[in-house]
């Protein structure tokens, strides 16, 4: 057997070379054979999916008593109704959390980074950091992470202007 002196040049085997020759159409026959672990998992799922969604009906409880239709919260009975209306302001500060929170991550996996990155890595994350504080001062100034109403206090009086 010659072998080929070219840079790079793996001799492969007798076996390897009938199954993966390139270029040829054998080799796409091959590659549905690959996918049946795939299909088998997601067969299983569905199988266990569906397993679980009829036992479920077939062995739940059936109520038929006025006290199942209402909401239990732990033990306390309720009081008025479940359509509260809330200020937007709650929901507000909840994407502000989740923006501000989110920010951790980012500087999170910066510091971990930080001997890799460099000083690129530090203006970088000095950049981000500015922007992320700008839009909180940005926020601030416009009253959005002010609870209480503002106070309808008296109207501003024109000055007078001395005659």
């Amino acid at each position: 057997m010659r072998v080929s002196r070219r840079p790079g040049y793996i001799p492969a085997t007798r076996a390897s070379r009938t199954i993966h020759r390139t270029g040829d159409r054998s080799s796409s026959m091959t590659e549905p054979l690959a996918l049946w672990p795939l299909v088998l998992y997601f067969a299983a799922v569905i199988v266990l999916v569906a397993a679980t969604l009829g036992i479920s009906y077939v062995l739940g409880m059936r109520h038929t008593a006025r006290a199942a239709e209402q909401p239990f919260e732990s033990g306390i009975v309720s009081v008025g109704s479940a359509r509260m209306r809330f200020s937007a302001k709650f929901y507000l500060i909840a994407m502000f959390f989740v923006i501000f929170d989110l920010e951790a991550v980012y500087v999170f996996a910066w510091a971990i980074a930080f001997r890799d990155v460099g000083w690129p890595g530090y203006i970088e994350i000095l950049i981000f950091i500015g922007i992320l504080v700008a839009a909180l001062v940005y926020l601030w100034r416009i009253g959005a992470l002010d609870w209480a109403t503002r106070p309808q206090g008296r109207m501003r009086q024109p000055e007078r202007k001395a005659a």
